[in-house]
């Protein structure tokens, strides 16, 4: 018997998501608008949900949603959506997306690194901060944390996810060294101190990951998220072929060696032709609620990308 206070989490568990009978796509828009890139975190008795909504000429805005933890699916969008806008004359002018949020235990405030794109910049990713309402939330500077200073990123240093570890906050993120959607993608690793989160430092030995050798992620590996777990810090990532976008596992204890799940791919596009995610799968964000896990992930249709929920 596994005890969940001690002992890692078992492969078998991330490899055990399996899509809600009814409800999903959770949060979605009509062709051609996209709704991912969604995150959540859970305050209390509640799921706050904070998505991004593609517009037709590629401009990601952040919104938030709400849902009692009882039900995930009951969702409420907040009527002041969206919540978050592209700057007029920062990195982020065109377009804000994949935000990451988190309770901050230095300052007790809730801070969001999220990615920005600038309209001649490459993505970068920028950082947000709120003292308590997750529909308000400020720039906590007008330029990147994550600069693309580096030739792995030179499109991209993006799509973060964090852990916090002491006083120490662990990013992953991805390094874009291509324009391509497709390949040219790794998975970077950074840290910043509790008492300072847009002070970050690059690991120097970026990229940390680049796939696990097998031909389902052997093109491009994206969208890295992290999860802690007892002994292990865990990351879902997209992974790529040349034609599909599948989410696999793979834990760590120290962002440098990777055990990969032997159950991998652990979660793959839906064989309904006729569903919302049949085309791809990315994002897989597993939050723990009460006594058991969901993921959210996202989930492609023809050229769109919708949020959908999966569980144990």
């Amino acid at each position: 018997m596994v005890d969940v206070s001690t002992d890692p989490i078992p492969f078998e568990v991330f490899a055990g998501f399996k899509r809600i009978e009814t409800g999903n796509p959770i949060i979605s828009l009509p062709p051609p608008y996209w709704a991912a890139a969604t995150h959540a975190i859970i305050i209390d008795d509640t799921v706050h949900y904070i998505w991004c909504k593609r517009d037709i000429d590629i401009r990601w805005l952040i919104m938030h949603a709400t849902a009692p933890i009882s039900d995930p699916t009951d969702i409420t969008q907040d009527p002041r959506n969206p919540i978050l806008e592209p700057s007029v004359h920062g990195f982020d002018n065109m377009a804000v997306e994949y935000p990451f949020p988190f309770l901050n235990p230095a300052d007790n405030k809730y801070y969001m690194y999220y990615r920005g794109k600038g309209k001649t910049t490459p993505e970068q990713t920028g950082l947000l901060v709120s003292n308590g309402d997750m529909g308000e939330w400020e720039r906590v500077c007008h330029t990147p944390v994550i600069p693309a200073d580096t030739e792995h990123e030179r499109h991209g240093s993006t799509h973060p996810s964090i852990a916090v570890e002491g006083d120490t906050i662990h990013i992953v993120y991805t390094g874009k060294a291509t324009q391509s959607f497709g390949e040219g993608l790794t998975m970077c690793h950074a840290t910043a101190p509790t008492k300072d989160p847009a002070s970050v430092t690059k690991n120097p030995h970026n990229p940390v990951f680049m796939g696990s050798g097998e031909t389902w992620d052997s093109k491009a590996v994206r969208e890295t998220e992290l999860f802690t777990g007892t002994q292990y810090f865990h990351i879902l990532y997209g992974g790529f072929d040349g034609e599909l976008w599948r989410i696999g596992h793979v834990r760590t204890k120290d962002f440098s060696t990777y055990e990969p799940n032997p159950y991998n791919p652990v979660f793959t596009p839906s064989d309904n032709p006729a569903a919302f995610d049949c085309d791809g799968v990315l994002t897989g964000q597993v939050l723990e609620i009460e006594d058991t896990y969901i993921m959210l992930y996202a989930g492609k249709k023809g050229k769109e990308w919708q949020t959908g929920m999966a569980t144990i």
